[in-house]
């Protein structure tokens, strides 16, 4: 797993709000999500919602932070660079790999 630390290497010279954006989806778990407005709200800009899925829109590295996790308040998957399709299929994947982690856990 890519580190802060390193993330934050590759992401010099992107403006500082793309930057928090980015860094905050990097913190979400594997096999969970977080709604737009909540990424918005925590990073201290709940009045920019548009502004946060637009940045993750343009997510310059998105095998390494995982934009996928991103979705709409009400539960839909929203959009997705690479289709909605792909989206929906990485997020039930993550969910099942996660359950089976848990279970072998057990």
């Amino acid at each position: 797993m890519l580190k802060r630390k390193e993330l934050k290497k590759l992401l010099k010279g992107l403006p500082k709000f793309k930057e928090m954006v980015y860094l905050k989806i990097l913190e979400i778990p594997y096999g969970e999500t977080r709604s737009y407005k909540r990424v918005a709200e925590e990073i201290g800009v709940s009045n920019r919602v548009r502004a946060v899925a637009r940045a993750i829109s343009e997510n310059p590295y998105p095998f390494l932070i995982p934009c996928h996790r991103v979705i709409r308040s009400d539960g839909t998957p929203g959009g997705y660079m690479f289709g909605l399709e792909i989206k929906k299929k990485l997020l039930d994947l993550e969910k099942r790999v996660k359950s089976v982690i848990i279970e072998k856990s057990r």
